[in-house]
């Protein structure tokens, strides 16, 4: 009873718009979508007045809304397997959820769920998807990952459960984490497990498809399977590098019938190329920051916080000069970004050293992008914050490939990817992002992994439970997880708003719309890393009382600094 009463109890007391069940239902959410969507096709089109960068803007926006009515047209097939492969740029965003919109409506399906593979981009992606539902936006769209486990929560107010009572997914449109939708499907908690039977007759979509941790990758795309043929779901893998986990592809017990919604990729590819790509070799330090002098805008992208700290402390003579890691709580990042966006706007020296956080969908746009070797897939991200806007031309947009110093070697993991990487670059070197090359570096790095695609042998757990059903749930549950190592989020008191939601936190009986509210001042960090703050002394559980040591919080910013976050 309390989960089917908790939309009626929002309409009633934050004035939600009723239509159905206390949610406005996907034929109104189409028909807000479309007048958003047919607001930008209205934009102007080309003239000789046009700057050539202002004309290759308006051809991209062109090319966007031939991909989004192509694939739209798809919506009429059959529910199942679907890919979008579209190069970054191409809209794809949009035009996933305009198919999901029009194939739910013609099959009767029930919601969308939009799975993104990084928490860092759910609110961005969450935000953008209200706007283009406008009046409904609110109360259409569930932004579902959590910075904090619910499920381990004691002691929440009557309201807090109604509120996440009502994240069992029985809304329109779901945004959820890679984490939170598999890791359900596996899970042995009721917590995680509630939301599974909304799951059946949705329209779901993979963002960066690609981003599937090769692990799990076998038990996954079972699971994926079983939804699309005993579930009434469709799903759709979305990417613009496209893994290669298709039985044509010859990967074995791959995904069969699976049809493309884009028009022609291949072409595409060839239409949106904005950047010029090349392995460059070996790179020292020395190198790095030698170019990093030489080049005014610049990014330049490591695979380990300590590498990136080590070039901007060697780097700080120069002139506009910025550093990104995951130690930094969001708020801190999104203020250096807005710093960052304004320089390459206004022309102004701008040179940043990152990790891979800077792929997941930040929006900015250098003409010169330095990567260490990773995944082809991480390239391929990589070259989206390359002459993003399309205002250069490809031979002056360049993203260059290098292997780092022997001290700055990738983890084991990552040095799998790059070792296919390389080998694909020898035989695509003069066009490494084509989807032939694509799909060539994925065959590769199956090939390198091999049985380690289930690494935890979880299929066979699910296989020896027989006739009987007999299946070893918390097993299954311990082997998939796919964040290894146990973070715990640590509260930074960065700013006024941010102390005084510690001490609100403090004093507080009830947890209220708090949690929310502390994502944008949370740090991730280990279990170890976070009982050795605490041995220390340098960190303090809030409210232990009422809560437990549910909620830490560095005492004071001594350990935390405007350049690296969290030291």
């Amino acid at each position: 009873m309390l989960i089917t009463s908790t939309p009626k109890y929002y309409a009633g007391v934050e004035n939600q718009p009723v239509i159905r069940d206390g949610y406005p239902d996907l034929n109104a959410l189409q028909q807000a979508f479309n007048r958003f969507i047919d607001g930008f096709r209205r934009r102007p089109t080309q003239s000789a007045q046009q700057t050539e960068a202002e004309q290759r803007n308006v051809a991209l926006n062109r090319l966007r809304s031939e991909i989004l009515d192509h694939a739209v047209a798809q919506a009429s097939e059959p529910p199942g397997l679907f890919t979008l492969t579209v190069p970054t740029g191409g809209g794809k965003t949009f035009t996933s959820m305009a198919f999901a919109l029009e194939h739910a409506k013609r099959y009767g399906m029930r919601r969308v769920i939009y799975v993104i593979p990084f928490t860092s981009i759910i609110e961005q992606n969450a935000a953008e998807f209200r706007k283009a539902f406008g009046e409904w936006g609110e109360a259409a769209v569930l932004e579902h990952h959590s910075t904090f486990d619910d499920g381990k929560l004691q002691n929440i107010d009557t309201k807090d459960k109604l509120r996440r009572a009502s994240e069992n997914w029985d809304v329109p449109v779901v945004v959820s984490t890679a984490v939170q939708f598999f890791e359900s499907l596996f899970a042995d908690r009721s917590s995680r497990c509630r939301k599974l039977h909304n799951i059946a007759g949705s329209v779901i979509i993979l963002d960066e498809a690609q981003m599937l941790p090769p692990a799990l990758l076998l038990p996954i795309m079972q699971a994926i399977k079983e939804l699309a043929q005993n579930y009434r779901c469709s799903v759709v893998m979305c990417t613009a590098t496209q893994p290669a986990v298709q039985a044509e592809n010859g990967f074995y017990r791959g995904f069969e019938n699976v049809r493309e919604i884009a028009p022609k990729p291949t072409a595409l590819f060839a239409r949106l190329r904005r950047t010029t790509v090349q392995h460059i070799g070996t790179q020292t330090d020395a190198d790095l920051l030698a170019k990093l002098a030489e080049h005014p805008q610049m990014l330049v992208i490591v695979n380990n916080r300590r590498h990136a700290r080590s070039l901007y402390d060697a780097a700080q003579h120069l002139d506009g000069i910025f550093h990104l890691t995951t130690l930094m709580c969001a708020k801190h990042r999104s203020q250096q970004l807005d710093k960052i966006r304004g320089r390459l706007k206004n022309g102004e020296p701008c040179r940043v050293i990152a990790t891979s956080l800077i792929e997941a969908g930040v929006d900015v746009d250098f003409p010169l992008v330095m990567r260490a070797e990773a995944g082809l897939d991480s390239v391929a991200q990589t070259a989206g914050r390359c002459n993003r806007e399309g205002k250069r031309l490809p031979e002056n947009s360049h993203v260059w490939i290098f292997a780092p110093e022997d001290q700055w070697q990738a983890p084991p993991e990552l040095a799998t990817q790059a070792a296919a990487m390389r080998l694909t670059a020898g035989e695509f070197s003069d066009d490494l992002l084509s989807t032939q090359a694509i799909a060539a570096y994925f065959k590769e790095l199956y090939d390198l992994k091999g049985s380690e695609l289930d690494k935890k042998q979880i299929l066979p757990m699910h296989n020896k439970a027989g006739p009987s059903l007999d299946f070893p749930f918390q097993k299954i549950a311990e082997a998939f997880r796919m964040l290894e190592s146990h973070m715990q989020p640590l509260i930074i008191p960065f700013d006024s708003e941010a102390e005084a939601l510690i001490d609100h936190l403090r004093y507080a009986d009830q947890i209220g719309g708090l949690l929310r509210k502390f994502q944008p001042y949370t740090v991730q960090i280990p279990e170890k890393a976070l009982a050795a703050l605490y041995k220390a002394g340098r960190i303090e559980p809030l409210n232990e009382k009422t809560f437990g040591k549910q909620f830490y919080a560095l005492i004071g910013l001594d350990l935390y600094d405007d350049v690296a976050g969290l030291s």
